[in-house]
């Protein structure tokens, strides 16, 4: 290996790690014991923010993003804070207006973001603009990002996603502002010599840094960032073995020991990174049912083909499962690739994943193109951006019919077509909201956002099933007991076992010698114990409000019978109710879209089979729906 400086770790383990492997389950409170040691390893950078923590924070742990950055921030004030960011989507799953994204951005950037990695789903670079412009203003980084995937073949070439492609995509960038760029291997799909090649040609490129980031899904990510080292990468992405490879990122502790003695020595501590791993194991009780299951194998080998990201196939196995069809996953993963060829070989990575893949989960349960979701309607129009190469005209002309914008689509910059929303989230959470980051909440999730402000705030009671119990707080990061006098050969292995982590230490017996301590292993459990979560110092404590608490609304149960002349809308998967289009006692037509639906974060608006009158609505805004419920009555005669 000739002359190089050191290579440059980016930490994932407070982000992407626990999103790709564990459903994105950690918590502020799970991060903090070890934040100030993770400052002292000396990591480039540290992932800690964005992708779908901002999601799953409001959505299902209650735990506010905002302050989330704000504590990190303090405890770990010399490693900067990066995040992942969608573009014009931000952290959400469709285009944002201008204002939001710059509110967005300059919020983020108080709270203590430093570097933001900006990604478009279709490397449309229109679509990152005015975020990478937001970046600027507040004086902060903007790594801007490739997303590599492939098409013909599996590896690189081919008539789309070839090298000068990649090349030329990042002169682009560059020019645009990029502080650096990142080559962002969503899905494992990047081969070691391939890796080699275009790092290469973008050192010899550009004259930015150049980072990489990618999965362990297929197998190949830690060669490839080997080879991306030899090839003279800046900045590579890993994260704490616990939550490594599978579909995350490769282990940064056996990265650091390969690279010892060369020019591209980390400088990193490796027994420092056990130790933090060591916590990390700890935390396995509360986040071992949300891992990524099923498989014996660590790899998986078919998403060469299918080219899903690991988060993506535990949404696809969980929708499936809930629609009692998992059987069907070979189907659906089957049908991936025909969907993407159709909506023009999109790189598979947030939103356009989802995209693709809940539609191919529609093709299979209701026929080909039958259910068509309102993203791919908006996709197929042009909301998303430029695809790299031309949609299926068939596949355009059904979605598009009796689409509401219309049935041509349009070729300007997304964002164009769209209204300011920021004063219209100010004044809908007038009362509710007590600063930007609230309002900036409920216009990502309008649904799912008020109901996190109105727990915040205390106006709503959180159901029983989705409250932590104290089963599931973080453990104290303390010194765990000795278990005595133990030989130098003594081992410390931590195990999961019946719901508890324990720390087990054993001393080999060699012939009829005995442990100085005893002959039985010594454990000592580390006891899960609620902890108070410190707010930052310069956050104000939120502000008590005078409305009484309401209950959550309950979602009302259908109706047992049906009075002659009346059908029902029914539910095709499970999913949320977002909106309803009627009221009761309007009447209504065949095929007028009644309700929307929201399965796996994709929306599908559900048309009334039958003309008549709507007689009953079954479900609030926000409520939780299973396969095959009535979530509309309508009378026929």
């Amino acid at each position: 290996m000739s002359k190089m400086s050191p290579l440059k770790i980016t930490d994932t383990t407070f982000r992407d790690a626990h999103q790709s492997v564990a459903a994105t389950r950690m918590r502020t409170q799970d991060m903090e014991p070890i934040a100030p040691k993770m400052n002292q390893i000396g990591f480039h950078s540290m992932e800690v923010w964005g992708g779908a923590t901002f999601d799953v924070c409001t959505r299902f742990l209650f735990d506010d993003p905002w302050e989330r950055a704000r504590v990190l921030k303090r405890l770990m004030p010399q490693t900067p804070l990066q995040m992942l960011l969608r573009g014009q989507n931000l952290v959400g799953y469709r285009h944002y207006s201008d204002d939001v994204v710059e509110a967005f951005v300059k919020h983020a950037a108080e709270c203590g973001i430093d570097i933001f990695r900006i990604f478009d789903a279709l490397n449309d670079e229109r679509n990152i603009a005015t975020a990478c412009k937001a970046v600027k203003a507040a004086g902060k980084h903007a790594q801007l990002c490739i997303c590599y995937t492939v098409s013909e073949g599996g590896r690189l070439g081919g008539s789309v996603y070839n090298l000068e492609y990649f090349v030329n995509k990042a002169k682009i960038l560059e020019a645009m502002g990029a502080d650096s760029i990142c080559l962002k291997d969503m899905a494992g799909l990047l081969a070691p010599y391939d890796a080699e090649q275009i790092i290469k040609a973008l050192k010899a490129t550009l004259k930015v840094p150049v980072q990489l980031h990618t999965h362990y899904t297929s197998g190949m990510a830690s060669m490839a960032a080997l080879k991306a080292a030899e090839a003279g990468i800046d900045v590579v992405d890993a994260c704490l073995s616990p939550l490594a490879l599978r579909t995350s990122q490769p282990a940064v502790e056996p990265l650091v020991v390969s690279l010892n003695g060369t020019s591209r020595e980390t400088g990193l501590d490796v027994e420092s990174l056990i130790e933090l791993g060591d916590y990390i194991e700890s935390l396995s009780g509360y986040l071992r049912p949300h891992l990524i299951n099923g498989r014996m194998t660590v790899v998986d080998t078919r998403v060469l083909t299918h080219q899903v990201p690991g988060g993506m196939i535990s949404n696809l196995m969980s929708q499936l499962r809930e629609a009692e069809s998992l059987d069907r996953l070979p189907e659906v993963l089957e049908e991936l690739p025909r969907v993407r060829e159709q909506l023009g070989y999109p790189p598979l990575v947030t939103p356009t994943s989802q995209i693709i893949g809940v539609q191919a989960v529609n093709n299979v349960l209701f026929g080909r193109w039958e259910v068509i979701t309102d993203q791919v309607k908006d996709y197929c129009y042009g909301l998303y951006g430029r695809a790299p190469v031309e949609l299926d005209p068939e596949v355009v002309k059904r979605a598009l019919t009796g689409y509401e914008r219309g049935s041509e689509p349009v070729t300007g910059r997304p964002a164009d077509y769209l209204d300011p929303e920021l004063e219209k989230a100010t004044e809908a959470t007038k009362g509710l909201a007590k600063d930007i980051g609230d309002i900036l909440v409920y216009a990502l999730y309008p649904v799912t956002g008020e109901r996190f402000l109105n727990v915040k705030y205390g106006l709503e009671k959180l159901p029983e099933d989705e409250t932590p119990s104290p089963a599931t707080q973080s453990p104290q990061a303390t010194e765990v007991p000795s278990p005595g006098n133990v030989s130098d050969r003594a081992r410390t292995f931590n195990i999961y076992m019946s719901g508890n982590s324990y720390q087990v230490t054993v001393d080999p017996v060699v012939g009829n010698e005995t442990p100085q301590s005893s002959a039985q292993p010594s454990t000592a459990v580390v006891r899960p114990t609620p902890r108070p979560v410190t707010p930052a110092a310069s956050t104000p404590a939120p502000v008590a409000v005078t409305q009484k608490p309401v209950a959550a609304p309950q979602p009302e149960p259908p109706p047992a019978n049906l009075a002659q002349g009346e059908i029902e809308v029914i539910a095709p998967l499970p999913g949320m109710v977002v909106r309803y289009l009627v009221e009761e006692g309007q009447h209504v037509n065949q095929g007028d879209n009644v309700v929307v639906l929201e399965a796996m974060k994709m929306e599908n608006a559900l048309p009334a089979p039958s003309g008549g009158v709507v007689k009953k609505l079954c479900f609030a805004s926000g409520s939780r729906v299973t396969r095959g419920a009535a979530l509309v009555i309508i009378g026929t005669s």
